[in-house]
């Protein structure tokens, strides 16, 4: 899940609530929606054991 930030970057963060905290987890900042994207993909990837 990608956010635009104020600031003009994006967040990545993780599509399910953490449990303890009920807020999503930051998965890193990037300059670019693509370079977002692109890490995204990466996550899901090793999610499923890449």
């Amino acid at each position: 899940m990608i956010r635009k930030l104020k600031s003009g970057e994006y967040r990545l963060y993780s599509r399910k609530k953490d449990s303890k905290t009920g807020k999503r987890k930051n998965l890193g900042t990037f300059k670019s929606l693509a370079a977002a994207k692109k890490h995204e993909r990466a996550v899901q990837f090793f999610k499923r054991g890449g």
